[in-house]
């Protein structure tokens, strides 16, 4: 980045480091920022140091939170459970309005190419929560790839002799597409999966 004068340069390079954000994107960034007023600039800042400092793990289900147990865990009925790879996928379900339960983050998922095993994952904090008592229901949601199916099936083996009914989202063809454009493993899940009209 030897075009760049040294802080540009600097502020470019710490703009790429973040995931999906190549040289063009972090140069529209660092412009950005040094066009703001020194007041924004600082409060673009605090931000970034506030939620550094802030945000943890819930305890019960390690989603993102500002206190010890989030709002979700706290508030809401403890006995669904939505198993999710990240907290991120927790925004995307609540985005829907239509789950009322509980999540846990499991922060991963199983790939033994990676050398991520279970025991690098949160499952055996899930295992736990079950054992506390209270739960009917574990929904895995986690992503329709190897990894989240291999994850989906290896906590099912652990949680259905338990007595817990598991379940999983439907997959299938998205709402507003054409048969054409689907890949014979989404069409094929999508038959699998069919539902009663």
């Amino acid at each position: 980045m030897a075009q760049y004068i040294e802080p540009i340069g600097k502020l470019i390079n710490q703009f790429t480091k973040l995931p999906g954000v190549g040289t063009k994107t972090a140069q529209r960034y660092a412009y950005k920022i040094i066009n703001m007023t020194e007041e924004e600039a600082k409060e673009f800042a605090e931000s970034v140091i506030s939620a550094k400092k802030n945000v943890r793990y819930c305890k019960v289900c390690g989603n993102f939170t500002d206190k010890d147990v989030c709002d979700i865990c706290s508030l809401r009925d403890g006995s669904v459970i939505c198993v999710v790879k990240e907290p991120k996928d927790v925004l995307a379900m609540e985005k829907a309005h239509e789950f009322k339960g509980v999540y846990h983050v499991l922060h991963g998922t199983i790939n033994p190419m990676e050398g991520i095993t279970p025991n690098d994952i949160r499952i055996k904090e899930l295992l736990a929560r079950i054992r506390e008592g209270a739960v009917k229901e574990v929904i895995m949601a986690t992503n329709p790839d190897v990894e989240g199916e291999a994850t989906a099936m290896y906590i099912s083996t652990l949680v259905k002799p338990l007595g817990i009914k598991v379940t999983r989202l439907a997959h299938g063809i998205p709402v507003g597409s054409e048969l054409e454009y689907a890949d014979e493993v989404t069409l094929s899940r999508a038959i699998l999966d069919r539902k009663e009209m």
